[in-house]
C-alpha cells in the first residue's frame, strides 16, 4: 500500500471520521432511512467537526486537503457503519460545486460555495432528464436570454438532494443542438416557477432524497451563469473523473465493510455445533470477497494518486477512472451478494446492516455513467 494513504495526518483523519460516524450517524441512520432524508442539521454538524469540506481549497471556504484526503473520509465513514446513501446526500456538493469553483467566479463562490461548505446551504446538480441520462449532449431543458435574465423551461429527474436543496447547478440548452449549446446556471429553489414535481422512492439510498424537478418560465439572473455561455458541456465532462473515482471509492469501501461484517458473523454463528467460518465453502467465499475488494482498492487508489498530478482532461487518466469504477462496481456487487448469503435469513432482514449495503450498492453501476457506457468509453480510449 502506498504510504500516501497512511501518513500520520491521514491516519488521524481516518480515526476522527470513524469516531464521528459512530457517534453522530450510526445510531440514527435507520430512522433517517425511514424518513427518506437526512436532517439539515447534520450538514452543519459535519462542517463544525471539519469533515464536510475536506478536499476543498481554504480560499473558497474549504477545509483544505486534496482528493486523496476526501477519499480517506469516504473510506472511514463506510468502515464505521455509514452508507453510500448517507454520503450521496451529505456530500451532494461534491457534484454541485466543482464547476463553480473551477470557473473562479468570486460572486458565485461567495453566494453558494462558502455557505454550502459551511453546512448552511444544500446544493444539487441537475443534469439527468426524463428523456435521458448519460447522453448529456442532447438534454432539452432550455434557457432563453431575456435582458439580464435567462428564462428556463424543462424538467430534471433522479436529482440527488433535489427535495432539500437550496439551489441546483443546472445544465440547460442555451444554444444549438449538441454539446456546443449547453450552459450551466445556478438556479435558486425559491425561484417562481421552480417546483419539486415529485419526491422519488428508490430501491436503495433511502436516506438520500431524490427528486423530479420542473421549470416553468423560471427567471434566473444572468450573473448565475457558470463559466461561459454554451461552455457547460466541457465543465460537466471535466468533473467526471473526480465523480467516477469517488464512486469507485464508495464501491470498494462498501465491499470492505460488507466483508468485515460477513467475517465477523461467520465467526460468531454456530452451525451444526461449529462456527460457520470453519466450513470450507464459507472460507473460500471470504477469500474471494477479500481478493476482489483488494484488487479494486489497489486499482482505484493508484488512479486517485495519478489524479493528484495529472490534468483531468488527460485521456489516460479518464481511462483509469473509468476502469477503476467498473472494476470496483463489479467487486462490490459480488461481495454484497455473497455477504447476504453468508448471513442467510438474517441478511434479508431490514434490521441487518448488510441489507442496506446490498440495496445501496446497486446504484453504483448506474450513477456517474452506467457500466455499459463506461465500457464503450474505455474501448474508444483504448483505440478498439
Amino acid at each position: 500500500m502506498s504510504t500516501l494513504w497512511c501518513t500520520p495526518e491521514r491516519q488521524a483523519l481516518r480515526a476522527a471520521v470513524e469516531q464521528f460516524t459512530q457517534r453522530e450517524v450510526v445510531p440514527h441512520l435507520a430512522q433517517w432511512e425511514d424518513d427518506g432524508q437526512l436532517p439539515r442539521e447534520l450538514h452543519a454538524t459535519t462542517a463544525k467537526a471539519g469533515f464536510l469540506a475536506v478536499g476543498y481549497p481554504e480560499e473558497v471556504g474549504g477545509a483544505g486537503g486534496d482528493l486523496l484526503d476526501a477519499c480517506v473520509v469516504t473510506e472511514a465513514m463506510l468502515a464505521a457503519g455509514g452508507s453510500t446513501g448517507l454520503q450521496a446526500s451529505l456530500y451532494t456538493h461534491s457534484i454541485a460545486l466543482p464547476h463553480i469553483i473551477d470557473t473562479g467566479n468570486v460572486d458565485l463562490v461567495d453566494r453558494y460555495v462558502r455557505p454550502t461548505l459551511a453546512g448552511e446551504m444544500i446544493g444539487a446538480l441537475g443534469v439527468t432528464e426524463p428523456g435521458g441520462g448519460s447522453d448529456v449532449a442532447n438534454l432539452r431543458t432550455r434557457a432563453v436570454r431575456d435582458g439580464d435574465h435567462y428564462v428556463v423551461n424543462g424538467a430534471k429527474t433522479f436529482i440527488t438532494s433535489g427535495v432539500r436543496s437550496d439551489f441546483v447547478t443546472t445544465a440547460v440548452r442555451t444554444g444549438d443542438d449538441g454539446h456546443g449549446g449547453i450552459s450551466l446556471l445556478v438556479i435558486d429553489k425559491d425561484s417562481p416557477g421552480f417546483t419539486v414535481s415529485r419526491s422519488l422512492r428508490k430501491m436503495g439510498w433511502h436516506c438520500s432524497d431524490t427528486a423530479e424537478l420542473s421549470f416553468d418560465d423560471v427567471r434566473v439572473p444572468a450573473e448565475n451563469l457558470v463559466g461561459e455561455e454554451n461552455g457547460g458541456f466541457y465543465l460537466v465532462m471535466q468533473q467526471f473523473v473526480g465523480e467516477r473515482l469517488g464512486l469507485a471509492v464508495q464501491a470498494y469501501g462498501t465491499a470492505q465493510r460488507a466483508l468485515d461484517l460477513a467475517t465477523a458473523y461467520a465467526r460468531e454463528r454456530d452451525t451444526f455445533g461449529k462456527p460457520l467460518v470453519t466450513r470450507q465453502v464459507i472460507r473460500h467465499k471470504l477469500v474471494e470477497m477479500h481478493s476482489r475488494t483488494a484488487a479494486a482498492r489497489a486499482l482505484t487508489r493508484d488512479a486517485v494518486e495519478r489524479a493528484l498530478q495529472t490534468p483531468r482532461t488527460d485521456p489516460s487518466l479518464i481511462l483509469d477512472a473509468v476502469v477503476a469504477k467498473n472494476v470496483s462496481v463489479a467487486a462490490v456487487e459480488h461481495v454484497v451478494h455473497e455477504a447476504v448469503q453468508v448471513f442467510g435469513g438474517m441478511g434479508y432482514m431490514r434490521e441487518s446492516e448488510i441489507d442496506r449495503h446490498y440495496r445501496d450498492a446497486r446504484i453504483l453501476g448506474i450513477g456517474g455513467g452506467a457500466t455499459e457506457v463506461m465500457k464503450d468509453l474505455a474501448a474508444k480510449l483504448l483505440g478498439y
